[in-house]
């Protein structure tokens, strides 16, 4: 039987920062402890926003800090066609639906049935505090959506999240850390929370939720480590794995790094970013200090 199997998964939107540096850390120490292997993932989906130099920074960082990695390394970029074949399953089964609205148009939309309503109460958000989709793309029909498409209008590609968690799926994950309010062991999953998640757009045919539950079962990945920001994008997860007949990895989701301010670290910080920290003439052994794990 093969042991456990990591990975680290950064985008390379931006330098590494130390919450970068912890989760890596913790993956790689673990792997290590375990008898296991790490794999390391590059998530460069977003064209508009990845960059060669961001990439080629990860490397140099993470070698910098004594992590060891097994080659080759994925680059979501180029499997492409597996997220595609992914995505064909889920509409096979009914389950996806172009939504032609703009952000602002999604926006105004919501705003709009805030307004009139017999309460007027707050329209519900998603766990990162985003506004659900209305769904009104659900109305329009087949040959409605076609003639969009054909036109060249704008779409994302979004899961029916009534009619998926309608199959009568039963979800929930091993939790082995945390979750942001101490959650923990057997977690029920709430992927109706999230609304009609995007799956894939016109220009980008995947995205970071069905991306992600491929490349961990098509990598093997058994142990998912990463940060408390994504504890409640698992609920999503479990159940693509579950449409999709994916292997259920165990979780393990660990503190954050935060600001002054208590915020998430962003890569626009350079005052916590490895480059610079590295530059001022700090070690690795003052990184592993400064994250918590010496």
């Amino acid at each position: 039987m093969s042991g456990p199997v990591f990975r680290f998964a950064p985008s390379p939107n931006g330098y590494l920062h130390l919450g970068h540096a912890l989760s890596a850390l913790i993956n790689f120490d673990m792997a290590r402890a375990m008898g296991g292997r790490l794999l390391l993932r590059i998530e460069d989906i977003d064209h508009t926003r990845c960059r060669p130099e961001y990439e080629a920074a990860i490397y140099e960082d993470l070698a910098w800090l004594g992590i060891a990695w097994e080659e080759p390394v994925r680059r979501q970029s180029e499997h492409f066609n597996d997220y595609q074949a992914a995505l064909a399953r889920l509409e096979a089964l009914g389950l996806v639906y172009p939504g032609f609205e703009s952000r602002a148009e999604i926006t105004a939309l919501v705003a709009e049935r805030e307004a009139v309503g017999p309460l007027r109460e707050p329209w519900p958000r998603d766990p990162e505090g985003a506004r659900l989709y209305p769904g009104t793309a659900k109305s329009l029909s087949p040959i409605e959506r076609q003639r969009r498409i054909e036109a060249g209008a704008p779409y994302a590609l979004r899961l029916d999240m009534a009619a998926a968690c309608s199959r009568g799926l039963n979800l929930s994950w091993l939790e082995q850390g945390e979750g942001p309010h101490g959650e923990t062991g057997a977690v029920a999953a709430r992927p109706q929370a999230w609304g009609d998640v995007i799956l894939a757009r016109k220009e980008t045919p995947t995205s970071y939720h069905l991306s992600v539950v491929i490349d961990d079962a098509l990598q093997g990945i058994t142990e998912v480590v990463r940060g408390q920001d994504l504890f409640w994008s698992t609920s999503v997860h479990r159940l693509l794995q579950q449409l999709l007949g994916l292997p259920q990895p165990v979780y393990r989701h660990h503190r954050l790094i935060l600001d002054e301010a208590g915020r998430k670290l962003s890569k626009s910080s350079e005052a916590t970013g490895l480059r610079e920290l590295r530059a001022g003439g700090a070690t690795p052994a003052d990184i592993r200090r400064l994250v918590g794990l010496d």
